[in-house]
């Protein structure tokens, strides 16, 4: 078994497209993901799973269709599933996901921002 530590910085660096996520690691049965965001992502929901979002870089606005929280450098927000949900962020935001394995990233919706399995970097 090998067992190595994954630099951040590094991994965010091999790549630029906004809204595809990449995979970074397996805890189990999930997926450690980064991606790098930018404007405005679609609504949309997941009907099992719970998602998480930390803000490594730059702040994101989750927006729900009650309410906006925004989520900072060093913060982190916990969509639970069934709740509909868009992501935007202003300018780039630098995001790690943690979330189980096979979840769609716009959930419920296909559209030209779907990505089927992540590519693992």
């Amino acid at each position: 078994m090998v067992v190595d530590k994954v630099n951040l910085a590094e991994k965010f660096a091999l790549f630029n497209e906004h809204w595809t996520p990449k995979l970074v690691g397996k805890i189990n049965d999930f997926e450690v993901k980064i991606v790098k965001v930018h404007g405005e992502f679609v609504w949309h929901h997941h009907d099992h799973e719970d998602e998480m979002f930390m803000v490594i870089e730059g702040s994101l606005t989750m927006q729900f269709r009650d309410k906006d929280v925004v989520v900072h450098a060093g913060e982190f927000i916990i969509v639970p599933h069934g709740v509909e949900h868009r992501p935007v962020a202003d300018e780039e935001c630098l995001l790690m996901l943690i979330e189980p394995s096979g979840v769609l990233n716009t959930g419920n919706v296909r559209d030209e921002l779907t990505v089927d399995a992540p590519e693992e970097i």
